[in-house]
């Protein structure tokens, strides 16, 4: 059976795994300085970062619409047998309500709300290539990656809260504390939606290094196969103890290293890393 797979672009997977398995990306929108950009085609993460430093006003994204869905979906449902696309979580994005209403008409569409964003999607459309290809019922993988998705752990540790106060969700008044006190907040993806589970303390590669211990150290309940370690530019010290934090507590099959899209850049700003994994069952 051939099966095709695509995602929204907020999956951040890299140019060598969406050529390695022929992955089809619908970008969104990101909004900076009135004009709109299609993510990962007319904008970077770095014009991003660059704007924000100039002293323009953050930067936002826009869903895609049905209509863009209906012109990918359409073709392609003619080419392939089925096709399975991946949305960047319902709880952040319109996208996967658009992408279930431009699918209505044809039947061969699967279209997956993976309840998470940037890798943590990402392990979704992997899982949907690597099963595919042995697979011949496309509504039964469907049904395997809807299931997966509450699997799947994925959290960030923030090094600077400029990008959340300026997009309203910490106050300066709790950045300038938090800055004070050297505290870098934890944010994790569960059910859906983004939530801070943990501050951590000190330098940032402390703080790296901490967090990788907490999520990896004496873990029996992970999947070994594959691990994603996504980030934003990060300055090169904190990098290298975070890399050899992963080296010492992690044993999975493959890593892979990622840089994060224009979402989380959006959101989050520089100096923010994460690791994301699937939990067995």
């Amino acid at each position: 059976m051939r099966i095709k797979v695509t995602s929204d672009s907020t999956c951040d997977l890299s140019a060598e795994l969406v050529e390695k398995y022929n992955i089809t990306l619908v970008p969104l929108l990101v909004e900076m300085g009135g004009k709109s950009y299609r993510d990962g085609v007319d904008i970077v993460p770095a014009d991003i970062f660059a704007h924000v430093a100039a002293g323009g006003g953050l930067c936002s994204t826009a869903a895609v619409n049905m209509v863009t869905y209906h012109e990918i979906f359409e073709p392609l449902s003619r080419e392939y047998d089925a096709v399975i696309h991946v949305n960047i979580g319902s709880g952040f994005s319109s996208c996967y309500q658009n992408a279930c209403l431009a699918a209505q008409d044809l039947p061969n569409v699967y279209v997956i709300d993976s309840r998470n964003l940037s890798t943590g999607q990402g392990l979704i459309v992997l899982e949907a290539c690597e099963r595919a290809q042995n697979c011949e019922d496309a509504a039964a993988l469907a049904e395997e990656l809807c299931k997966l998705t509450a699997r799947v752990e994925a959290s960030f540790v923030l090094h600077r809260l400029d990008y959340m106060v300026k997009g309203g969700r910490c106050s300066m008044v709790t950045a300038l504390g938090a800055n004070l006190l050297k505290l870098r907040p934890c944010i994790e993806v569960k059910d859906g939606k983004m939530a801070v589970v943990k501050k951590y303390r000190g330098t940032y590669d402390k703080c790296l290094r901490d967090y990788i211990r907490d999520r990896l150290a004496d873990r029996d309940d992970v999947e070994k196969d594959k691990l994603f370690f996504t980030y934003t530019p990060v300055e090169e010290k904190a990098m290298a103890e975070a890399r050899k934090a992963l080296k010492t507590y992690s044993q999975f099959d493959r890593v892979f290293e990622t840089t994060a899209g224009c979402t989380v850049s959006c959101h989050c700003g520089p100096d923010t890393l994460g690791v994301l994994f699937i939990r067995k069952a």
